[in-house]
């Protein structure tokens, strides 16, 4: 009892009582009636909580469970509001005069439904024009009032969802801190700050929307006066494309947006700014930052659905660009009647915007001159309304000059007109020849402006005619006439199309048709007709130009078709087509060809493939060296037949050549060879690796008919005649002559008749050996041909021939017979020396 007397006592005691009503929240479900009550008559919607705890410190209040506000029937079966927990703190002056009043409200993580009804009505309003109606005092009263208070309603961590009807949308505020008051006697005052998000989406730099605001009381909705300024900070194009259209555009910016809403909504004054800074493409790299920007100002009116008095600008350089007039039903389905004007816009402005839209416009791109249009846009916003909107005008550039020292391009093109195309216009007259179906009915059934025609002057007499169209979903143009092809490249490349780059020089007749879509940036197809002539062409790794006198060339959208081509290369003229796959990378795409040659000189291309390096064997022609056609050949795959009149392999003739080619990855393929050759026809199949170190080779193959003699000649040595039969297979590796004998290996076969072998003589006084037949079995081993099987008929009888020959023409031959002496035959074939075979009979009758 002392110690409680004490001041000790007395402060633990307070301490304790403190503590007390700090952490113990009795029941007060006794209330839960009444407050439930009294906040559904406040909001008009039925207040469902499940309980109610009293709370005497930091402040005498209630605490909320699980808090639901029930919608409007006439908005849905969903509740308009839920939150697990809230905080009611009452006013501690009303409570001291008995009464119990709300001073706030604090919600904790709500979820709160905007809907908008079929009719255009959203459920909020009728809450709004309650709040107007009761005679309650500013949230800020004064100690003397006596009307209740509005309370001071906040919320954190909050969520807004958004229905338009019974759908609920995919867009959500989230991470919503949100506050409403009473500021006076006739005005409310609102706050948010929250991130919007999509909820079939994972976004994240979508920015912070925030709105600050106040409205005033009114006796109905349309006359409340307002005034709300909203910001959005922060959000990036790419992401602020998909939040809005579900998927990702490609462009790339940062965004800021601001609008301000004075008025009432039956005479609303709205004014709003967006801006773009480093806007680009999402594979545009590099280059000067580009903002973008417009502001707007107009009138809008609820009662008739209107936005009037519309006044935008956008300023581009010196110039502006400015919009002007009225938009009815701007949610859905708008029409409008519009004025858009474009004055003295610097085309070196649009250039720059250009550049980071387009993949592959060169950074040192200029331009000068200016661009002025005048525009009119009308579209009946009336449900009954049929047809097609009423679009009008166009303009004009003045001094238009492009030019690029990376591309090398100089175009004079002073003045391009364009003018707007309705759908209804173009269904008579089509502009497009030869796209796909699918973009000649987009093309024909989309408002549309059409450009040209206009005159560019390429280093022909003949200047090439441009003319084409510009709608929302892609783009159309068509280049008829003449030009040096290396300016018509150079030009290409300066507007970003790929194409070949090479240094070909010459002259070109072209109908031609660009195209594109917008969506996923796809690359413009290239279609029509090319004429070429008088071409000069360096190709890599090629010692001399090809020269192409002419050839056609049609551009399909999988193809290009060279047709009619005359061509000259290692001084051969070459004739024939080919067909290349597009688009196409080096090493992922055949080429078909179908090629004739006068004459093929395999040591005269091999000059051409390997330039500036010393004579070689002329098989090194297929071979990668370090020289710079080295990867040439591994780096080409085609496939095709080739022809020619004549060929040279070394002192080796042949003509009528055709042979199936395939090359693929550095493996060739040469199969159905045909060939007049040595007086005979060959067929065979030739195959070559040239990926392996060193490369491989082999081959099989018949000739019949041959003529021994041809074979001699090329040998420049007359040691045989007659006519054979030859089959052979063969295999070897190497790029030197050593190399490829070393390693060779195979079979050969040979049946000749009716000849003769004029360097050889078996006796004295006989003459040189005549051969009826000659049938051998070789193998070719260790760089040297063993025969297996040899037999040869004469006048004077059957032998057996057996032995070796080495290519350097080294001879060790046996010939034997039954019954009759043999010979040994070596030398040369060119000096052949014959002994006879001592037998062990002859030598035993020569004994004494």
């Amino acid at each position: 009892m002392r110690f409680l007397r004490s001041r000790r006592g007395v402060l633990t005691l307070s301490v304790l009582l403190l503590l007390v009503l700090f952490l113990v929240r009795p029941g007060a479900n006794h209330l839960q009636a009444r407050i439930v009550g009294s906040i559904s008559m406040a909001l008009g919607r039925p207040v469902e909580v499940t309980s109610v705890h009293l709370r005497l410190l930091p402040q005498p209040g209630f605490d909320l469970e699980n808090f639901v506000v029930h919608e409007d029937p006439a908005f849905g079966a969903e509740p308009m509001l839920r939150a697990q927990e809230v905080t009611a703190s009452l006013r501690v002056t009303s409570l001291l005069r008995g009464r119990l009043e709300i001073a706030s409200l604090s919600l904790t993580e709500p979820s709160l439904n905007l809907v908008r009804n079929a009719e255009g009505h959203w459920n909020l309003e009728n809450l709004v024009e309650r709040a107007e109606r009761n005679p309650v005092a500013p949230t800020s009263k004064g100690k003397t009032e006596t009307r209740p208070g509005f309370p001071y309603i906040e919320a954190q961590r909050g969520r807004i969802n958004f229905k338009l009807g019974p759908e609920k949308k995919h867009y959500a505020l989230t991470g919503g801190d949100f506050a409403l008051w009473q500021d006076s006697e006739n005005t409310w005052g609102l706050r948010l700050k929250a991130q919007p998000v999509r909820t079939d989406f994972n976004l994240s730099d979508t920015g912070i929307v925030q709105v600050n605001g106040s409205w005033q009381r009114a006796t109905i909705l349309h006359n409340t006066p307002v005034q709300f300024d909203l910001q959005w900070e922060g959000p990036q194009l790419g992401q602020l494309t998909k939040l809005a259209y579900g998927n990702d555009k490609g462009w790339r910016g940062s965004v800021r947006l601001s609008a301000t809403i004075a008025g009432t909504p039956g005479n609303l004054t709205l004014r709003s700014a967006a801006s773009v800074d480093d806007f680009r493409r999402y594979d545009v790299m590099g280059g000067s930052d580009l903002r973008l920007a417009v502001e707007c100002k107009s009138h809008y009116s609820s009662m008739d659905n209107t936005l009037s008095d519309l006044s935008c600008l956008a300023p581009v350089g010196n110039g502006v660009i400015s919009v002007a007039g009225r938009i009815a039903n701007p949610l859905a389905s708008p029409g409008y009647d519009l004025a858009v004007i474009a004055r003295d816009l610097p085309l070196q402005s649009l250039v720059a915007l250009v550049r980071h839209a387009k993949l592959g416009i060169p950074d040192d791109l200029v331009a000068s001159g200016q661009v002025s249009a005048t525009m009119k846009l009308r579209r009946s916003a009336q449900p009954s309304s049929t047809g097609f909107p009423a679009w009008e005008g166009g303009g004009e550039t003045s001094g238009f000059h492009l030019g690029s020292s990376l591309t090398q391009t100089d175009l004079a093109l002073d003045g391009v007109p364009f003018h707007l195309a309705t759908a209804k216009d173009t269904k008579s007259r089509m502009i497009s020849r030869a796209l796909p179906t699918a973009r000649s009915a987009s093309a024909t059934s989309e408002d549309r402006l059409d450009v040209g025609p206009f005159r560019v002057l390429m280093g022909k007499q003949n200047p090439i005619l441009v003319r084409g169209w510009i709608s929302r979903s892609g783009y159309s143009f068509q280049l008829q006439g003449e030009a040096q092809l290396q300016r018509l490249l150079q030009a290409a490349r300066t507007v970003g199309l790929p194409v070949l780059q090479t240094a070909a020089e010459g002259s070109s007749k072209i109908d031609l048709e660009i195209a594109g879509g917008w969506v996923g940036f796809a690359a413009a197809e290239t279609i029509g007709k090319v004429q070429l002539h008088s071409i000069r062409a360096p190709v890599r790794g090629l010692h001399e130009p090809v020269e192409i006198s002419s050839a056609n060339l049609v551009l399909s959208p999988g193809h290009t078709n060279v047709q009619n081509l005359n061509a000259t290369l290692a001084g051969t003229s070459w004739r024939g087509s080919l067909l290349l796959p597009r688009p196409c990378v080096a090493g992922t795409c055949a080429v078909s060809f179908d090629l004739h040659a006068d004459e093929i000189a395999v040591e005269r291309l091999n000059q051409v493939l390997n330039p500036g390096i010393r004579p070689q064997p002329w098989y090194r022609f297929l071979s990668p060296s370090s020289s710079a056609s080295a990867g040439y050949l591994l780096g080409l795959n085609a496939v095709g037949k080739l022809t020619a009149d004549r060929i040279l392999v070394g002192k080796l003739a042949g003509s009528r050549l055709a042979a199936n080619v395939e090359l693929h990855n550095g493996k060739l393929q040469l199969s159905d060879l045909h060939a007049d050759v040595l007086g005979g026809k060959h067929i065979g199949e030739w195959n070559a690796d040239f990926t392996t170190k060193p490369p491989q080779y082999s081959g099989l193959g018949t000739v019949e008919r041959l003529a021994l003699s041809q074979l001699a000649t090329t040998m420049n040595s007359n040691w045989i005649t007659g006519s054979a039969k030859a089959s052979y297979r063969v295999n070897t590796s190497g790029l030197t002559t050593s190399e490829l004998l070393a390693s060779a290996g195979g079979t050969l076969q040979l049946d000749a008749w009716d000849g003769g072998l004029p360097r050889l003589v078996l006796t004295e006084g006989a003459g040189p050996l005549q051969m009826h037949r000659l049938t051998l079995h070789l193998l070719l081993k260790d760089g040297r041909f063993e025969i297996q099987d040899g037999r040869l008929e004469t006048g004077t009888g059957r032998y057996l021939l057996s032995g070796t020959a080495s290519p350097g023409r080294s001879l060790n031959l046996k010939l034997t017979r039954d019954g009759a002496p043999g010979f040994n035959i070596t030398g040369t074939l060119t000096d052949p020396h014959v002994s006879q075979i001592v037998t062990p009979e002859a030598r035993a009758a020569l004994k004494p």
